[in-house]
C-alpha cells in the first residue's frame, strides 16, 4: 500500500468513526412512549396503534412500550416531560389537544413549553358526540328538541379539549352539566355506559375502538362530529364518519345557533388547534438532529406502508400524518390561536364555570 493509499484509508476510517456520522441504532433498547392520560382514551389507542409499527421501522427494531402518566388533564405528564433531557433517544412523549389547550389559555398549572421539545410526528383526528337512546330518539338533526333536557357529562376539565364540545353544546342552547375530574375520555365513556353520564364525546380512535359498538348495540345515538377542514379552511364532514353531520350543520339547523360571530370564531379557532393537529409525538429537549431525523424517517416509513391506510381507518381514522418539517408546522398550528379567540374563551370559562385564567 502506498503512502497516499494509506492516508486515504485512514481518513475514511476516521470519517466512519466520527460520532457526527455514526448511524443511530436502537438494537436491544426499549423506548418508552409516555402518554399523559389513562389507558382507556383516544391517546392510548393512538400510541398503541403506532408503537409496534414504529418498532418495525426504527433501526435495530427496539421494543416500543406505551406507558401512562395521567393527572391534571395531562398537565402532570407534560410538566414531567419538560424536565426531561435527551439521554439516549429512548423517551418519547405524546400530547393531545387537552395538553395544548391549557398551554394556549395560560393555565397557571402549565410549566411546559412546546418550543423546547422536538416534534417528530403529528396527526389529526376527529370527534363524535353521542346521546343516550332516550334523548337520541328526540334528535332530528337539530338540538331544538334537546334544549329542555338536563344532561350530565364526564369531563377532564373546562380548559382541556372538552371545551370544544362544552362550548358547542352551549351554542346549541343545551343544558349540559360537566362532572370534572376524570383522567381520560375513556373514563367519560365508562360513566356514560354506567348511566352516570347522559351525553358523551370521544375522539375518533376511541369512538372506533369502543363507542361505535355502543351505537351498534342501540345504547348510544350519534349526534354530530366536529368535522374536518378542507384545503380552503372550511369545515366539511369528517372523512372517517361521512354519514354523521357536523356541528356546523347541526348549528345551522338549530334555532338561535349562529355559524358566524364571536362565539363561532372562537369555537372554530380552538377546534382547529385541537383536532386537525390533535396528537403530537415529541422527543425531549437536547435531542440531536440525527436522532430526531431517525424518528421522523421511521414515522415516514410507517405512513408510507402499503397497508397503513387500511390499518389506520379501522383504528385511528382517516387523517393525515405529518413528519419532519410538516410536523413542525403542524405543531405551530396546534399551539397557536388568535388573541381574540383566547380572550373570548377565557371570558366564557369565567362566566360558565368560574375558571379564571387572566
Amino acid at each position: 500500500m502506498t503512502i497516499k493509499q494509506l492516508a486515504t484509508s485512514v481518513a475514511a476510517a476516521a470519517l466512519l468513526a466520527s460520532p457526527a456520522l455514526a448511524e443511530v441504532d436502537f438494537s436491544g433498547k426499549t423506548i418508552e412512549w409516555v402518554i399523559p392520560f389513562s389507558e382507556t382514551g383516544g391517546s392510548a389507542k393512538w400510541a398503541n396503534f403506532f408503537a409496534p409499527l414504529l418498532s418495525q421501522e426504527l433501526p435495530g427494531n427496539p421494543t416500543v412500550v406505551v406507558k401512562f402518566m395521567p393527572g391534571a388533564g395531562s398537565t402532570k405528564g407534560a410538566n414531567w416531560f419538560q424536565e426531561q433531557e435527551y439521554e439516549d433517544g429512548t423517551v418519547l412523549f405524546g400530547t393531545s389537544g387537552s395538553t395544548q389547550f391549557p398551554y394556549l389559555l395560560g393555565d397557571p398549572r402549565v410549566r411546559y413549553e412546546y418550543s423546547d421539545w422536538t416534534p417528530v410526528m403529528a396527526s389529526g383526528t376527529g370527534g363524535v358526540a353521542y346521546l343516550n337512546p332516550t334523548d337520541g330518539a328526540k334528535f332530528d338533526g337539530s338540538a331544538n328538541a334537546l334544549k329542555d333536557i338536563d344532561f350530565i357529562y364526564g369531563s377532564q376539565g373546562a380548559t382541556r379539549l372538552d371545551l370544544v364540545p362544552l362550548l358547542a353544546w352551549e351554542m346549541l342552547g343545551m343544558n349540559v352539566e360537566p362532572v370534572f375530574g376524570i383522567k381520560g375520555r375513556g373514563d367519560g365513556r365508562l360513566m356514560f355506559e354506567r348511566g352516570e353520564a347522559t351525553i358523551d364525546y370521544q375522539t375518533s380512535s376511541a369512538y372506533l375502538g369502543a363507542s361505535a359498538e355502543l351505537v351498534t348495540q342501540g345504547k348510544a345515538v350519534p349526534m354530530m362530529t366536529w368535522g374536518a377542514l378542507d384545503t380552503d379552511g372550511n369545515i366539511v364532514r369528517d372523512p372517517t364518519f361521512p354519514e354523521i353531520a357536523t356541528f356546523k350543520e347541526v348549528c345551522e339547523a338549530t334555532e338561535g345557533c349562529e355559524t358566524s360571530g364571536e362565539a363561532w370564531d372562537a369555537w372554530k379557532a380552538f377546534f382547529v388547534a385541537g383536532f386537525p393537529v390533535q396528537k403530537i409525538a415529541f422527543l425531549p429537549a437536547g435531542t440531536p438532529d440525527d436522532v430526531a431525523q431517525t424518528f421522523s424517517d421511521a414515522f415516514d416509513a410507517v405512513r408510507k406502508r402499503d397497508d397503513f391506510a387500511t390499518l389506520a381507518a379501522k383504528q385511528v381514522g382517516k387523517y393525515e400524518v405529518f413528519v419532519g418539517e410538516g410536523a413542525l408546522k403542524a405543531t405551530k398550528t396546534g399551539t397557536t390561536v388568535s388573541p381574540e379567540a383566547k380572550a373570548y374563551v377565557q371570558n366564557w370559562l369565567q362566566d360558565s364555570y368560574g375558571v379564571s385564567l387572566k
